[in-house]
């Protein structure tokens, strides 16, 4: 009888880290601190367009990040994360919302939606094109 080595994968120490620690850290304000974690990120991180944020969600680990719509004021993305259960998504939310206000200069701010049943975040950037950054 041989006996099954448990599944590990390349991601192990990035969900333990992003489900468990910052959690118990970040405590009752952790998605606060996410998000403005997220546009914090953005600035170490700049892209000079949306187009560059999918590279950089794959190579980040964030997940597959799709364009669904975008339109004046509103910007929508589909986030296929490795993950959906019990996650917080303000740090892609906040990711996205800086960058978005960094390339295009107005104001901009991230909503997420957590869709479970079909493992999908919906990430939607409004931008308030008469409110200059």
């Amino acid at each position: 009888m041989t006996v099954k080595e448990p599944e590990i994968t390349d991601h192990f120490g990035y969900e333990i880290i992003r489900d468990y620690v910052l959690s118990d850290i970040l405590g009752k304000h952790e998605s606060d601190l996410l998000y403005w974690a997220g546009k914090s990120l953005a600035r170490k991180f700049p892209l000079f367009s949306l187009d560059e944020a999918a590279g950089f969600f794959a190579e980040a680990g964030f997940g597959k990040l799709v364009l669904e719509k975008s339109g004046k004021g509103e910007t929508t993305f589909v986030l296929h994360p490795l993950k959906v259960e019990n996650r917080c998504f303000k740090l892609e939310a906040g990711f996205l919302a800086e960058q978005k206000q960094k390339i295009d200069g107005f104001l901009t701010e991230a909503y997420e939606e957590v869709l479970p049943r079909k493992k999908i975040v919906r990430i939607t950037l409004k931008t308030d094109v008469r409110e200059l950054f």
